[in-house]
C-alpha cells in the first residue's frame, strides 16, 4: 500500500509541476507587462513615480540619431532622464491621441530575464527587463526607434 501511494504521488507531481511552471510564467508576464505599462503609462499621465518603479538606476535606453550635419551617433538616455520625461514631457496633454496605442508583446522569458517589444503610437522599443531578488521585473535596457525614422534627425 505504502508503495502504490508513492507511486500515484509520483505520478502525480510528475503531471501538476508543468502546471505550476506555467502560473508562474503568467504571473511573470503579467509582472513583466505591468513594468512595460508603467513605463509608458507614465509619460502619458505624467506619473514620475511610475516611471521610477519600472526602471533599473542602471537603465540604458539608446537609439541612433542624425546630427544636422549628417553624421550619425548613438544618443544615450538614462534613469534621470526618462524620470524627467515622464514628469515633464506630456504636461499639456498634447503629447499624445486621446486612446494611445500600447502594444506589448513579450518575445523571451528565460528565469529571471525577458525582452520585450512594446509598440506606441510614434515609436517602439526594444527592452531588456531582469527580475531583482524581491521578485520585481525592472526595464534595464531599451533599444528604440521612431515609426518614421526620417525624424530620428536634429533639427540644429
Amino acid at each position: 500500500m505504502q508503495v502504490a501511494l508513492k507511486k500515484s504521488l509520483m505520478i502525480f507531481l510528475c503531471a501538476v509541476s508543468p502546471l505550476a511552471a506555467q502560473a508562474a510564467d503568467a504571473t511573470d508576464e503579467q509582472l513583466i507587462e505591468h513594468a512595460v505599462r508603467d513605463y509608458i503609462e507614465s509619460q502619458h499621465q505624467v506619473d514620475p513615480a511610475r516611471m521610477e518603479r519600472s526602471l533599473d538606476p542602471q537603465l540604458a535606453k539608446r537609439t541612433y540619431w542624425q546630427k544636422a550635419d549628417g553624421s550619425e551617433f548613438v544618443m544615450n538616455t538614462d534613469f534621470d532622464t526618462m524620470v524627467k520625461v515622464a514628469r515633464n514631457y506630456n504636461k499639456d496633454g498634447t503629447k499624445f491621441p486621446a486612446q494611445p496605442r500600447v502594444g506589448i508583446k513579450i518575445l523571451d522569458i528565460d528565469q529571471r530575464v525577458a525582452t520585450v517589444k512594446l509598440t506606441a503610437d510614434e515609436w517602439i522599443d526594444y527592452m531588456h527587463l531582469y527580475k531583482n531578488q524581491s521578485g520585481t521585473w525592472k526595464i534595464v535596457n531599451v533599444l528604440w526607434q521612431y515609426h518614421d525614422t526620417a525624424r530620428q534627425v536634429s533639427k540644429k
